[in-house]
């Protein structure tokens, strides 16, 4: 019996050894170790031996189904590492290859025109400066010297959020005039910054969209006046269209927080059912701006006396849709790969005034 255990013994261990693969290790287990394998039809003989011999021939029966399990086991552990080396194998990507055409990335319009109105403005001297989406009626309104009754502080045009245990209310920003109002009351004069991001208003059509992107400027000093912001604006608009002689109008208008207020045009021409910017016999608005109220200085802590300043404004998705002939602006939010391969912009193309603000290719 002994004698043939240890050749059973070594006839299941080398077929376990040499299993090429997982299924052919499972038929091996079932024919040693199954209902009617080999261990178990020999065990079957157990019952017509004498106790002493059948407890020592069991004893060698466990101890043998132990090492066949155990080798089994680790077989089927180094058979798994195998399958998962061969499939890592089979799936690697090289990533010093080349990127494939069809999985290059492209830069978003609204992030491309934000780079630029960076680079422009940065060689004026203005630094970028940041706030909160969600504000509160001090920062958004009232700093602003926007009036308890006018309408953009009514809920059908802005987004409020439920109210606190005082009864106040926090809101999602309207403007990015809130950063002007965080910089001048965090710091001293001068203030020289742009501030561009998301803002919130409740519209939504071709040429609205309940989440849109701005850019304030604010200027602050001692002897800032409206000649400095002419000559800002201007060459703003001709370096940001490329048009070297853009025609740009200020017409008086009225925001609460500049006096005097203007609003800028530029000029623009309709040829073959296509708006060109330039010289043309037509107008278009583009942004407003004026002198920094000086309620608003005061509302800041800046001495309106000692201190003054100009400030301006413009939606960003307006000037984009404007310089690279987008149509609708809800087409800038769908998430449609096809228009932001044809709108979209290289990655690598960082605008710059001294390389050029780059083309889309």
């Amino acid at each position: 019996m002994m004698q043939d255990l240890e050749t059973l013994r070594t006839e299941l261990l080398a077929e376990i050894a040499a299993a090429a693969d997982l299924d052919r290790l499972e038929a091996l287990r079932v024919a040693a170790l199954g209902r009617k394998g080999a261990i178990t039809e020999r065990m079957k003989a157990l019952g017509a031996m004498a106790p002493e011999a059948r407890r020592a021939a069991g004893q060698a029966f466990n101890a043998l189904k132990e090492e066949v399990a155990a080798a089994i086991e680790a077989r089927r552990t180094g058979l798994a590492e195998a399958d998962l080396e061969a499939r890592l194998a089979a799936e690697r990507i090289d990533i010093t290859l080349p990127v494939r055409p069809e999985a290059e990335g492209r830069v978003h319009p609204i992030s491309q025109t934000v780079d630029e109105l960076v680079a422009i403005f940065g060689e004026m001297g203005f630094a970028v400066a940041e706030g909160p989406d969600i504000e509160d009626d001090f920062h958004n309104f009232t700093a602003l010297n926007i009036p308890p009754e006018h309408p953009a502080r009514q809920e059908h045009d802005t987004f409020y959020l439920r109210a606190r245990a005082d009864g106040s209310r926090m809101l999602l920003r309207t403007q990015t005039s809130t950063v002007q109002i965080r910089t001048m009351t965090g710091a001293k004069p001068p203030f020289r910054i742009i501030a561009p991001g998301r803002t919130y208003r409740c519209d939504s059509d071709a040429t609205h969209s309940p989440m849109f992107h701005q850019v304030e400027g604010l200027m602050v000093d001692e002897t800032t006046h409206m000649g400095h912001l002419k000559g800002c604006l201007v060459d703003f608009l001709r370096a940001f269209f490329d048009v070297d002689d853009l025609p740009v109008r200020f017409r008086p208008s009225y925001f609460p927080f500049t006096e005097p207020s203007a609003e800028v045009d530029i000029g623009c021409r309709r040829e073959g059912g296509e708006l060109l910017i330039g010289h043309g016999e037509d107008w278009m608005e583009i942004l407003g701006c004026g002198m920094v109220h000086p309620s608003v200085l005061r509302n800041c802590g800046v001495d309106p006396e000692a201190y003054q300043g100009f400030a301006f404004g413009m939606g960003i998705e307006r000037i984009t849709m404007l310089k690279y002939g987008i149509p609708d602006l809800r087409t800038f939010f769908e998430s449609d790969l096809r228009w932001l391969r044809r709108y979209g912009f290289a990655a690598l193309d960082l605008p710059c005034m001294v390389g050029g603000l780059q083309e889309r290719r």
